[in-house]
């Protein structure tokens, strides 16, 4: 996927989760973060960071904050992205061969999954969680307990006891990390839930990303340490 328009700027500080005042041509302003979680690790004053200019003239935002670099690594900090590079990936038959059917947005039992497909007689739900929290090369999710996605994954572990596949994918918003690992110091459930999941058969799948100030792109897979 990638952005218009991208331009760069310089953070300064984020009054609360949905806005972040950053410079811009040496002018303070405000913009929209496309990112709730804590991130304080990554939105650090003076850190370089990518707007992309919002298509909505009447909101109160005129940019979108989707990007940081955090040392020199570059990294997609847009909650949105993950479930559009999956999309396209699987679309490219790199999820599962003979997949014919990808549908966003599903809902099954009292859970909505991000994508519900159907692979010829096979079938499935699949969960997609954006990752940005990195540290000495692993990557951890989530930044911040979660109760919906441990409900997620007691909802895909139901689905399998009816005949579905169920998958959970970690779409890696940086490149040339070494793991992913579940962050069990910030939300033990939800470490405690994966490895349950993974042990009844829900799939676990980590994928890193190609990451530039105006594109992301799914590349890779990398080990999962449960």
């Amino acid at each position: 996927m990638t952005y218009p328009n991208i331009i760069p700027a310089r953070f300064l500080s984020r009054p609360n989760r949905f806005v972040a005042q950053v410079e811009v041509d040496g002018t303070e302003t405000t913009v929209h973060v496309k990112n709730t979680g804590r991130c304080r690790e990554l939105l650090r004053p003076g850190a370089e960071v990518w707007l992309v200019k919002s298509g909505n003239p009447n909101r109160k935002t005129a940019y979108d904050l989707v990007a940081v670099k955090k040392g020199d690594r570059l990294i997609n900090m847009d909650a949105q992205a993950p479930n559009q590079v999956f999309a396209q990936w699987a679309g490219a038959g790199h999820f599962v061969p003979g997949l014919t059917l990808l549908k966003a947005e599903q809902k099954h039992g009292d859970s909505r999954f991000d994508f519900y497909w159907e692979a010829g007689d096979r079938k499935g739900f699949v969960e997609v969680k954006g990752v940005t929290l990195e540290a000495d090369g692993g990557v951890f999710f989530p930044d911040a307990p979660t109760e919906r996605g441990v409900k997620h994954l007691h909802g895909l572990t139901a689905c399998l006891s009816e005949g579905y596949e169920a998958a959970v994918c970690f779409v890696i918003q940086m490149a040339e990390v070494d793991f992913f690992s579940p962050n069990d110091a910030t939300h033990p459930a939800f470490g405690q839930a994966l490895r349950a999941a993974a042990a009844d058969g829900v799939r676990v799948l980590a994928l890193e990303c190609a990451v530039t100030p105006d594109s992301l792109e799914i590349t890779n897979p990398v080990p999962v340490r449960l």
